[in-house]
């Protein structure tokens, strides 16, 4: 099923960012998963590395996808980012037994946006045990 809002939305915006999770246990899309999203800042006083900057908090719906993008327009800027998908609470809360601590308790996905002018999709397919991301469209 298609969400036409995040479609239309996307089509009057030129750079956005969008992402989905899948959960490859049920083979269902994850709905409720908590995600954080961060900007990494420029240093500060010449040092060698910036600090994370929170931008938004946001659950994925039914479809496990968001209502509409986690960034576009002027927000939507080059740099370097940070999604945090909270995938031990996701399945805690579906009655997944997991151990304590959780083999994957939050996972963090660094990656770089070189042009926003572009779309840039970040999934997530998970499990308690594994997860994997790619670039999508």
């Amino acid at each position: 099923m298609i969400n036409t809002s995040i479609h239309q939305q996307e089509a009057s915006t030129l750079g956005y960012l969008t992402t989905h999770v899948l959960d490859t246990v049920s083979g269902v899309p994850a709905e409720g998963m908590a995600i954080e999203l961060y900007m990494l800042e420029p240093p500060l006083d010449g040092g060698s590395e910036g600090a994370w900057l929170f931008l938004r908090s946001v659950k994925t719906n039914a479809e496990g996808r968001l209502d509409r993008p986690l960034l576009s327009g002027d927000d939507f800027k080059a740099g370097s980012y940070r999604l945090i998908f909270d995938v031990a609470a996701y399945f805690k809360a579906r009655g997944q037994i997991l151990p304590e601590p959780a083999f994957l308790g939050r996972v963090p996905l660094d990656f770089g946006v070189a042009d926003a002018q572009l779309h840039y999709h970040v999934p997530l397919l998970v499990s308690p045990w594994a997860y994997s991301t790619y670039r999508g469209s």
